[in-house]
Formats: C-alpha cells, sequence, structure tokens
C-alpha cells in the first residue's frame, strides 16, 4: 500500500460517510462542524508561523523576495495572498511572488504531470533567479510533492531560507526545510479533497504570514493600511477615512491633504500630526524607514 494512503489528509472521515445522501442542511452544518477545527490546529503551529515572519522580515530588510511555491490548489493559494500584496501594501510586483507547478496554464487547468516534475520544481526557482536573501515557502497538503520537494532542496542548496507548509505530521518536504510548518487539520468530509479544511488553513496562515511581515515593515500605522495603492473612487474614499481616523481631522480636512500627496497616505497623516510640508513628511518618513509613527516621533524630538 502506497504512503500516500496513511496520510491523514488522505483518511476516511466517518462522521461524513453518509455524506451522499445527507440533506444539504445537514451538509453544511457538517462543514461548518468541521472548519471550527481549523484555527485550533493553526494554534499549534504558532511558533513555526511566528519564526517564519521573523525570517521574510530580515529577508525584505536584505533586498529578499518571498517566494510560494505549490502545485495545484496550494500554488492558487499561493497566487491569491502575493496578487493581494500590491494593492494592499504598495509593494512593488517582484517583492511578494507565486510559482505554480505548470505555470500560469495551470491556474485554472490542470497541468498533467507537473507536480511530479522535480526538475521543472528547481528550473522555475533559477528562472527568477533566486538569491541566498530570498525565501520560499514551499506548499503541499499532502506535504510529499515532488515539485515543491525539489524546489525547497534547491532553495537550501544556495543559501536561501527554506520553509515548508504541510497538512501531515512529519510531512517529507519538511525535511527540506529550515523552518516546517505542519498543520493538521485532519480527515476532509469529502476524503482525500484538500481543497477544503488543509487549503483553508494554509490560507489563513499564509495571510497571517504576509499580513504580520507587512505590519512589521511600516506598512501599517496604528490597525491602519498606510500603504494602500488608491487605484480607484472606492480606496480614494477609505483613504479619506484612514487619514480621519489616524488624524483625528475631518473629511474635508483629509480630502484637501490627499489630494496635495496624489493619495499617499503615509505622507499625508505625517503632514496633518506634525504640521509639516509634503516634502518634509517625504523626508522624514524617509529618515524612519517608512514607519509613520516614528516620523512623527522624529519630527516631535526636533
Amino acid at each position: 500500500m502506497d504512503k500516500l494512503t496513511k496520510l491523514t489528509t488522505e483518511m476516511y472521515n466517518p462522521k461524513s460517510s453518509n455524506l451522499d445522501q445527507m440533506p444539504i442542511r445537514d451538509i453544511l452544518a457538517l462543514m461548518n462542524e468541521e472548519d471550527f477545527s481549523i484555527p485550533k490546529a493553526i494554534q499549534q503551529v504558532l511558533p513555526q508561523i511566528e519564526k517564519t515572519v521573523e525570517a521574510v522580515c530580515e529577508s525584505f530588510q536584505n533586498g529578499g523576495r518571498l517566494f510560494y511555491v505549490g502545485a495545484g490548489t496550494s500554488g492558487r493559494i499561493g497566487l491569491l495572498d502575493a496578487a493581494e500584496c500590491p494593492p494592499t501594501f504598495s509593494t512593488p510586483q517582484h517583492l511578494v511572488q507565486a510559482i505554480l507547478a505548470g505555470g500560469e496554464n495551470a491556474l485554472m487547468v490542470a497541468v498533467e504531470g507537473a507536480e511530479d516534475d522535480q526538475q521543472l520544481g528547481e528550473n522555475d526557482l533559477k528562472e527568477r533567479e533566486l538569491s541566498a536573501n530570498d525565501i520560499v515557502i514551499g506548499i503541499a497538503a499532502s506535504g510529499r510533492t515532488p515539485y515543491v520537494k525539489a524546489a525547497l532542496r534547491y532553495t537550501k542548496s544556495i543559501g536561501a531560507t527554506a520553509v515548508s507548509l504541510a497538512s501531515n505530521k512529519d510531512a517529507e518536504i519538511s525535511e527540506h526545510a529550515d523552518i516546517a510548518i505542519e498543520v493538521v487539520t485532519g480527515p476532509e468530509i469529502l476524503t482525500g479533497s484538500t481543497r477544503l479544511k488543509a487549503a483553508t488553513s494554509h490560507k489563513m496562515i499564509l495571510n497571517m504570514i504576509s499580513t504580520a511581515s507587512m505590519v512589521k515593515m511600516g506598512k501599517v500605522y496604528q490597525n491602519l493600511m498606510v500603504d494602500m495603492n488608491a487605484s480607484n473612487y472606492k480606496l480614494r474614499e477609505r483613504s479619506k477615512k484612514i487619514v480621519c481616523e489616524a488624524t483625528g481631522f475631518d473629511y474635508e480636512v483629509a480630502t484637501k491633504v490627499l489630494e496635495e500627496t496624489d493619495y499617499a497616505v503615509k505622507p499625508a497623516i505625517v503632514m496633518l500630526l506634525t504640521d509639516v510640508s509634503y516634502q518634509e513628511a517625504l523626508s522624514l518618513l524617509d529618515n524612519s524607514n517608512g514607519f509613520v509613527r516614528d516620523a512623527v516621533k522624529q519630527k516631535e524630538r526636533s
């Protein structure tokens, strides 16, 4: 019997043995009940997630990048998190990237054999010119995807930081990682369908990693998205609300200052809190590595 069948993610869930005969309401109630186990499973791996965030921050500070690597659902989850970073935190497109086995074609249609191609896992990172300052998070619910395994092995071989994210204990990809996150959410109600609890836990963990890292890189003031890209009407209105919340000034004042900064929220907040010009606010932020709170304190000390 193949080891795959012994994995927790492949096990039979007795709670859903009559899934095909359940009324819709009962199916939904069972799914909801099973999903309650996800936060508890994540709680068990918070120390490993914390180490990962610290490693991501160190990578960014050294000019490195964060890569999510995965096949199928795992790759798509990485792509989703990476795609949200530029609009939410105004990060450059290269800072957080997702690499999906089989390339962009695999986003909607499975690319046969891609996840089993170990050479492809290494080559895709070579094409991105992976450096020792980068960090790679390899995602695989089974914990044994050859593509991900090879990517992590190559990552370590060049001195970059390798992190594994799996849904089984003693996962094979953990053997090739500096930090191993094994979040065990148990058998799925649809046997082997790891797009359910396993994938949900992975998305939640990636949310934690990217958000906490951006907070620690100065992309947040209080609990406000002060580095967002106000690219449309909704986001420009959100920018005004953020400036109002952060400074205590009213909508009209926030609008006037944001128009002056071309809707850059950080300098607008610094301008209002310290009563300086736009150029002075930019200088204060530059000297504070982009941290709004530090920029304000710097002005107060001068």
